[in-house]
């Protein structure tokens, strides 16, 4: 990987591997330091944003992530533990916010389900923490490009093999196990180079509403998902559930909103996340806006939905992310029948994909689903793409669904 380490020396902080890294660049290889471009930070910080402290967590290490998130944000001033509360006054000496990444199998494991198949990328965290001041502003460092070669990519599973996995949901529904399961597939490939351009490329994508990069020692994350998991502001909760896919034409607009498999489909998922915001909202305050809007991400049409919310009471940062993760649009309904049917089914781990990657800061939290996204190691890129099955599902279009899910992201990481 083409990450500049740190020349300060970091020190471990308690049982859970918290690394403290005061005042520190992120820099590359060719030495300036490079912009920060974590999803969802506010644009006008972006060229000032300055690392000040970092937590990486993973479930070997134990513990609860959501707690350890909250507690360590607070310990570097950010205090996120009553998000009812008017915001606080920002000083200069506070920190501007951080980004916060929590995995799919983190999010499952909040859930009380099993976290699922080994991880086909073990180097990026459960959890990742990064909390930013402000510095002087930056330029992107300049310098030739860095000749960059992506593989062919490698599937975990065939598409024999991923149909027969629709099945078994489709069994599963006949028998009353569940109504609708969520299945992820995975591919890799290998690469030389510096991966960041081609990440920074993907968060780059049209709809976008968590474009960006987020980078550990021998891991990077690049995001392009469209779909809020979470926002939070000045005590308000939204949601926006994503679910129904069809390719961006008159013809496949048209097709999606007419499908009657596709609105139940959403409409299942609209009234988990319905539930999910109710455990953490004022009693009466949810409500549903926008049900099934067609919108456009790339070449493929997409339903959203938007439910809203007021924040219960002293409701914090880790109870949030308890109620909320993983997202309900990728799991199912019921939400833990499913991720114990997925856990069963899925021949990889669900990676950095399907979780929780966005910015908090007291008054406003935002954190988006991890679709669209793609993961580096130092070896290979690992991208994710999935579906909702119903009982109406049919094995072969789901998996031409979620090969058109992928295709953008590979041509994009590509450089094509």
């Amino acid at each position: 990987m083409a990450h500049g380490k740190s020349t300060e020396r970091m020190r471990k902080v308690g049982p859970y591997g918290v690394e403290t890294l005061p005042q520190v660049y992120a820099a590359s290889s060719r030495g300036p330091a490079a912009l920060v471009d974590a999803p969802a930070a506010p644009r006008a910080c972006r060229h000032t944003l300055v690392e000040r402290a970092r937590l990486h967590w993973r479930r070997t290490d134990g513990g609860d992530p959501a707690a350890l998130a909250e507690e360590f944000l607070a310990a570097h001033g950010l205090a996120l533990h009553d998000l009812s509360r008017p915001t606080p006054t920002h000083h200069d000496t506070n920190p501007c916010g951080a980004a916060l990444y929590l995995s799919a199998a983190a999010g499952a494991l909040l859930a009380g389900a099993p976290t699922g198949a080994p991880e086909p990328a073990p180097r990026v965290p459960d959890l990742a923490v990064v909390v930013y001041d402000h510095g002087p502003a930056r330029a992107t460092p300049s310098g030739p490009p860095t000749p960059w070669w992506l593989g062919t990519w490698t599937d975990s599973w065939t598409p024999r093999q991923h149909a027969a996995a629709v099945d078994a949901v489709r069994a599963a529904i006949g028998r009353g196990d569940v109504y609708q399961s969520n299945l992820v597939g995975h591919a890799a490939a290998r690469y030389t180079g510096d991966p960041l351009p081609a990440l920074r490329r993907l968060g780059a994508l049209p709809g976008a509403r968590y474009g960006g990069v987020l980078t550990g020692d021998g891991w990077a994350i690049g995001c392009a998902s469209p779909e809020t998991l979470i926002e939070v502001t000045d005590g308000h909760l939204i949601t926006r559930p994503i679910k129904g896919t069809r390719p961006a034409t008159a013809a496949g607009r048209a097709d999606l909103l007419a499908s009657a498999k596709e609105r139940a489909e959403h409409i299942m998922i609209v009234d988990l996340e319905r539930n999910d915001l109710a455990r953490i909202a004022r009693t009466g305050t949810v409500t549903v806006d926008d049900l099934f809007a067609v919108r456009r991400w790339c070449d493929l049409w997409q339903a959203e939905s938007t439910v809203r919310a007021t924040v219960a009471d002293g409701l914090g940062l880790a109870d949030l992310l308890r109620a909320t993760c993983p997202g309900g649009s990728v799991t199912g309904a019921p939400k833990l029948a499913a991720l114990h049917q997925i856990a069963a089914l899925e021949p990889v781990g669900r990676g950095a994909s399907m979780g929780a990657l966005g910015w908090v800061a007291p008054g406003h939290i935002d954190l988006g689903l991890t679709i669209r996204t793609a993961a580096a190691d130092g070896e290979r890129l690992h991208t994710w793409a999935g579906g909702g099955i119903t009982w109406d599902s049919d094995a072969a279009a789901e998996v031409a669904e979620a090969a058109a899910k992928t295709a953008p992201i590979r041509a994009t990481l590509a450089g094509r």
